[in-house]
């Protein structure tokens, strides 16, 4: 069980498939995930986190949703419960490194609540 998160990063990340069955039940996991975001259900959302045992943080990066990050995805589907729990659950640090912050200003999404607080968490 402990090799899920890594195996699911891997496999999203490096596209790369060493065993059909278990990456795509990665890419399952991935796009039930986005799914969850997208309508905006935090309950389903935190219960795949916890089925599987993930911590966000431990696979953030490597889940990717129509080619934009869960924060970005979160955004761009007014996912507002889902996208404060998301930037709740990841260090600040990696909020101000991912250049989320500038990008949802320049994208227009400066005067949402969602702005609001990704930028309090990313201390800017």
């Amino acid at each position: 069980m402990k090799l899920l998160p890594t195996m699911l990063c891997s496999a999203v990340l490096a596209g790369a498939m060493v065993y059909a069955p278990v990456a795509s039940a990665d890419q399952q996991l991935a796009a039930s995930m986005c799914d969850y975001v997208a309508a905006d259900d935090r309950n389903r959302f935190r219960k795949v986190l916890s089925d599987y045992r993930l911590r966000l943080r431990n696979i953030y990066d490597g889940v990717i949703c129509n080619g934009e990050s869960l924060v970005r995805h979160a955004f761009r589907s007014n996912a507002n419960d889902v996208g404060e729990f998301i930037i709740r659950q990841l260090p600040g640090s990696q909020i101000a490194d991912s250049g989320d912050v500038e990008w949802a200003q320049a994208n227009g999404f400066g005067d949402t609540p969602l702005f609001a607080s990704l930028q309090e968490r990313a201390g800017s």
